[in-house]
Order: structure tokens, then C-alpha cells, then sequence
């Protein structure tokens, strides 16, 4: 499995380890993921998703059904 958020598409970022003197050497910034099940009470069921902690705080503030329906909007969520 890739390190991509299914809600948000949130993935890993490319960037520079910076030492003392200033040499740069390539370095991966990864996406704070975490896979949780959540309960779905309009369709009875419960979905296991990889999420950003991001995401969980969007679900958290909206409610799982809103941030799925803005997900398959965008085209992130294909189940």
C-alpha cells in the first residue's frame, strides 16, 4: 500500500536534510497516516480507511458521511 491519505490524497513530500555546513543530502517527508475503522450508520457498515491525522480532525469537526461525499467529489475515494 502506498503512504496516501484516502480522504484528503495527502502523500509523502521531497525535501533536503540540511547539516551544520550546509550539505544537502535528499530526505522524504512522509504523511502522518493511520488506519481506523469507521462506522457508517447511513449505509449499516463499517469502512477501514488510511487517513491523515489531519483528516481524522476534519471527521472529528464534519462527521464521516460529509467528509466521504467532499472526498469522492474531489476523486480520492474510490470505494
Amino acid at each position: 500500500m502506498s503512504r496516501v491519505c484516502e480522504l484528503t490524497g495527502k502523500r509523502a513530500m521531497v525535501g533536503n536534510n540540511v547539516s551544520h555546513a550546509m550539505n544537502k543530502t535528499k530526505r522524504k517527508f512522509n504523511a502522518n497516516l493511520v488506519k481506523k475503522r469507521f462506522f457508517i450508520p447511513e449505509e449499516d457498515r463499517w469502512v477501514t480507511l488510511k487517513v491523515s491525522t489531519s483528516a481524522l480532525k476534519d471527521i472529528n469537526k464534519k462527521g464521516i458521511s460529509a467528509v466521504m461525499k467532499e472526498a469522492r467529489e474531489k476523486g480520492f475515494l474510490k470505494k
